[in-house]
């Protein structure tokens, strides 16, 4: 399934990043495409399935694509570990030379895919490595050319307790990032800033993210569950829109049932518990419009972003100028310290 909405597709006159980011590649229009798949316990069969969505993106004119959170993992904090890969430092040049990412196929395989259809990559989101201890849940960022230009560890982890729904720790497993993650997107798309799912529940990120690097998208891939997903996942989609005044990006896996395995009469055991993801991978507007959505199959979310929506709210509602710093202020503790 796929769902198209087209408004302008031609990038604005001029959309400027913040100063402070790197200027990275124009592209030659807005559209961006949010990819909704499987996942398996099986992570070449993942990988396989990525690089189909990403190909099919290219094919339907996207300039950005997203995937979703842990897509060639199981999510589970148990499976972490084992499909975790060692990633790269930001602003990383791939060449087909480096060996760095030789034991890791599933960046590899980003990277390759990022300079072969000459577009943007959210990487979603992959069990990330470091000093063989460390696991972090982590999204990469890759320019056109290849380069890793964003890169973010969740940092809000996923600690919840919804007694008559759902529990899940992962903290058990995973260690929190501690950076704002925002990247120049060129002319085009502009600054666009990241989260990963759980982040999404806490306002102060996405409005440091905007104070600091004026954003002009936001972008989440998720897997919100059967519990919170549909209470929970458009709101704070729309929230975090109407709240910083630009677009909203998030993509989810599609959702798969648990499997009922029998061998000679007995339920076989599963390695990892199953989880349930709610789907509905959407792009949000400035307004708090829902512009592109899907349900929970596997999906290709293709939408053309008008980016002077952007300027236009935030001139026609401007908020941002009238934040009452006499009585409130956002601050980013890291540079105080």
């Amino acid at each position: 399934m796929s769902s198209s909405l087209s408004s302008s597709s031609s990038p604005p006159s001029s959309l400027s990043s913040s100063s402070s980011l790197p200027i990275n590649e124009c592209t030659p229009n807005t559209r961006v495409a949010l990819l909704q798949f499987k996942v398996t316990d099986n992570k070449e069969q993942n990988q396989a399935t990525a690089l189909k969505y990403l190909q099919q993106a290219h094919e339907q004119g996207a300039s950005l694509a997203v995937l979703p959170e842990i897509w060639n993992s199981p999510y589970a904090t148990t499976a972490f570990a084992e499909y975790a890969e060692t990633l790269p430092d930001l602003y990383y040049q791939y060449s087909p030379e480096c060996t760095l990412l030789d034991n890791s196929p599933s960046a590899k395989m980003l990277f390759q895919a990022a300079i072969k259809y000459k577009m943007y990559i959210i990487g979603g989101s992959i069990p990330e490595v470091q000093n063989s201890s460390d696991i972090y849940n982590t999204c990469l960022c890759i320019s056109p050319s290849g380069k890793l230009i964003g890169k973010h560890r969740k940092v809000h982890l996923f600690d919840i307790d919804v007694p008559g729904g759902i529990r899940f720790m992962e903290s058990d497993t995973l260690s929190p990032g501690d950076t704002l993650t925002a990247f120049s997107a060129g002319a085009s798309f502009g600054t666009i800033g990241v989260g990963i799912c759980y982040d999404i529940r806490f306002p102060e990120y996405a409005l440091l993210l905007n104070q600091k690097y004026q954003c002009h998208i936001l972008v989440y891939p998720g897997a919100f569950n059967m519990t919170t997903g549909p209470a929970h996942w458009e709101l704070l989609q729309r929230a975090r829109a109407v709240d910083n005044q630009c677009f909203v990006l998030t993509a989810s896996p599609a959702r798969t049932p648990e499997a009922v395995e029998e061998q000679d009469g007995n339920q076989k055991s599963k390695k990892y518990k199953h989880y349930t993801a709610w789907g509905h991978s959407t792009v949000v507007n400035p307004w708090g419009e829902v512009v592109g959505t899907c349900g929970e199959e596997e999906s290709l979310v293709v939408v053309d972003l008008d980016m002077e929506r952007v300027a236009k709210m935030r001139e026609g509602i401007p908020t941002m100028k009238q934040k009452r710093n006499d009585l409130y202020n956002l601050l980013d503790v890291k540079e105080r310290t």
